[in-house]
């Protein structure tokens, strides 16, 4: 058997070869011992590369196939049972980083399947040892973060420690203080307890996430793989200033252990999981109380599973699955616990959003702003539901730093909606046939020479007259966030750009309709409903115009800054650095970017066609907000469910143009939640708040004063 040492090259790829090959079903090429010694040299590697290099060579959802497996076979034959096998221990795994810190209770590993019959099968198991008929489950999402284990004595937060190898972690108080969602007193003295153990894990809200992402990405930077590792690496970052700057969350969801003052008795809410949840909550730690569910039976507990995993994007964290625990705290005392999991706690695993590819080769994609882009094609792989076949590469340092060649076995990933990602090559599976990806020194498109500013990861293409870039620029100026010209996707503005019907922004608005109707596709409607199209984006708000135009850095949310600041567009060829600076979120490159914009002559030039065009440059929210002012002025606005009436991103529009501001998340300083249909979690916690507006979509048509 191998062990926990420094596999040669030639072990580790006998080992993956080995996995990959009963993952594929191959196993009846084995005896029963050979399988069960081939499975733990396995998983023992992929442990070895996980848990002390951070580098996995499974997916999760294979590596989760390969334990499975070999407790079904250790179930099936007890002979074959190793001291040393991964069952029967929880795996190590510390830096030297943070002192280390001995958890009160060890902290398992839980049981998973992705089998609704595997449940039946743990449920008749939890009966058996109950001695019960029917047993009450409590449910809860399995958050994809990084696990914490926190110590309150006296009612005072005194250690935060990482999972570790289960029995010791890392002490990591001072970061974990650091969460805002964590209290640093709780009055547990007030129920008579000294001390308590309580487990939960750090996760970082999706939208923080995709802000923090777009925000490297605009910087050239890759972005990070998943929320989940995101968590992990903020952990063990040694500043706690930037932990800080993360905003990173936590969820409380067991209390591991608790010793009572002299005198005391248990607290009633501590005799069920359930109630447990409920009663953190009010004692103000962050519990998953809004999607814990308790159940009866099984059956029950499946089919919220299964409803549950179709739900999974719209809660405000990543979650991979659902943790189903035995409700009663004397039945899971009963039930005892493994060396590696709780009897009485199992989760149940959604589908995987991992898997492993090879790459086969690499394009280079001109933007709209001339970066070059290196997309990787790799062998279709389905993840999360979605086969990928292209991945992005962002900028040659990503590519030198991953180390990735043609030909590599890599890993990608892809969480929630975050665009498909290269996690690392398998580099120790090479076997000297991959190639190095070589960035090339010309535009793939037009043949200029690339240019790499030193302030800069990525290489430009600086003729603003190459093709590829005027199509994207093209592209973006009709897309729905910018002027909303339908029937003018990529494949059309390609079309129209090659045929010469468009050349350029400015060409959208004096087109050649007999051409267009000629062309195959285009009937009599198809043509009328692009011409409405073209001619309604002439009166879209000016922050619409200003995303549309394709400026450096500015984003939705910066158009939006930048319109409510000026009543006409053209105001801001005059206006200098230190005034753009004196915007909110507006910073050095940000206010170059576009200074460089507004003085270009080409730049101008194209904005007084588009005003010969007929386009609206001036700020007319200024003039409707002005006359809604004292109806939603200062006001926040939410909505959650599905609306019925408007779609969303119409509604939001109505808010803004009535001065009313459109916020991410339910909080204190939320002022109206608008309800839709299947109104979800945000609801249930705007009730608890007690300070938010409740509305249905025809009450909040009331307060605009729009006509039902």
């Amino acid at each position: 058997m191998y062990l926990s040492i420094m596999y040669t090259q030639e072990q580790e790829q006998t080992l993956f070869d080995i996995g990959k090959k009963i993952l594929s079903g191959s196993t009846e090429l084995y005896t029963p011992n050979q399988l069960a010694e081939n499975l733990r040299n396995v998983i023992i590697y992929a442990d070895w590369k996980y848990y002390l290099h951070s580098n996995p060579v499974f997916s999760d959802a294979e590596y989760d196939s390969l334990f499975s497996m070999l407790k079904k076979l250790e179930q099936e034959y007890p002979h074959l049972i190793h001291p040393g096998s991964p069952t029967q221990r929880v795996a190590n795994g510390l830096t030297e980083k943070f002192p280390p810190a001995t958890h009160i209770v060890p902290m398992l590993s839980l049981d998973n399947t992705y089998n609704p019959e595997d449940l039946r099968d743990w449920d008749r198991k939890c009966r058996e040892l109950t001695g019960k008929t029917s047993i009450v489950y409590c449910v809860e999402p399995k958050y994809d973060g990084a696990s914490i284990s926190l110590v309150y004595r006296d009612g005072i937060l005194v250690r935060g420690a990482t999972r570790g190898d289960g029995i010791t972690g890392e002490e990591i108080t001072t970061h974990v203080k650091q969460i805002r969602s964590l209290p640093l007193a709780a009055p547990l003295s007030d129920y008579g307890i000294a001390e308590m153990e309580i487990r939960g894990e750090v996760v970082i809200h999706k939208d923080v996430f995709k802000t923090y992402n777009e925000q490297r990405i605009k910087e050239g930077l890759p972005p990070l793989a998943n929320p989940r590792n995101a968590a992990a690496g903020t952990l063990r970052m040694l500043d706690p200033e930037e932990v800080r700057k993360r905003k990173l969350s936590a969820v409380l969801y067991h209390i591991s252990d608790y010793v009572l003052t002299q005198g005391s008795n248990v607290p009633a809410k501590l005799h069920n999981h359930y109630d447990a949840l409920h009663w953190l909550y009010q004692l103000g730690f962050p519990s998953p109380v809004q999607e814990a569910k308790c159940l009866e039976g099984i059956d029950a507990v499946i089919a919220f599973c299964e409803e549950f995993e179709t739900k999974r994007d719209e809660l405000p964290y990543e979650i991979d699955g659902l943790v189903i625990k035995v409700n009663d705290f004397e039945d899971q005392e009963k039930m005892g616990m493994t060396s590696h999991h709780p009897r009485w706690a199992t989760a149940f695993k959604f589908k995987a959003r991992q898997a492993t590819s090879k790459l086969l080769r690499v394009e280079f994609q001109v933007g709209r702003t001339g970066s070059v882009t290196p997309v990787a094609k790799i062998e279709p792989v389905a993840v999360g539901g979605v086969t990928i076949s292209s991945v992005s590469l962002f900028n040659e340092d990503v590519v030198r730093e991953k180390d990735l060649k043609i030909g590599d076995k890599v890993l990608v990933e892809r969480a929630g909606d975050v665009i498909p990602y290269i996690v690392k090559p398998l580099s120790e599976l090479r076997d000297g046939s991959e190639q190095s990806i070589v960035f090339p020194t010309h535009c793939p498109d037009c043949g200029e020479v690339l240019d790499k500013p030193e302030d800069e990861a990525v290489w430009r293409c600086i003729n603003i007259s190459c093709p590829s870039q005027v199509i994207e620029r093209l592209a973006h100026f009709c897309s729905k966030d910018a002027l909303d010209i339908r029937g003018m996707g990529i494949a059309n503005v390609r079309k129209f750009y090659e045929l010469g019907i468009v050349k350029d922004i400015a060409g959208l608005y004096h087109i050649d309709w007999t051409r267009v109707a000629a062309l195959e596709g285009f009937g009599e409607k198809s043509v009328q409903n692009l011409k409405d199209a073209i001619q309604n984006s002439l009166k879209q708000p000016l922050y619409r115009l200003i995303y549309g135009l394709g400026i450096r850095h500015v984003g939705i949310t910066m158009a939006k800054t930048l319109a409510s600041s000026v009543t006409h567009l053209k105001d801001l060829y005059n206006w200098d650095e230190s005034k753009l600076l004196a915007l909110e979120d507006v910073g050095p490159k940000v206010a170059s970017s576009i200074m460089h914009f507004m003085k270009t002559p080409e730049n101008q030039y194209l904005i007084d066609l588009l005003e010969q065009a007929g386009m609206n440059l001036s700020n007319q929210q200024k003039d409707i907000a002005s006359h809604a002012a004292g109806t939603l002025s200062g006001k926040t606005f939410l909505f959650t469910g599905t609306l019925t009436r408007f779609k969303r991103s119409e509604a939001e529009a109505l808010v803004e143009q009535q001065g009313g501001v459109i916020v991410s998340g339910v909080s204190s300083k939320l002022n109206y939640l608008i309800t839709g249909a299947d109104a979800g979690s945000k609801l249930e916690k705007a009730k608890k708040l007690n300070t938010v507006s409740i509305l249905t979509e025809e009450e909040f048509m009331q307060l605009i004063g729009y006509e039902l």
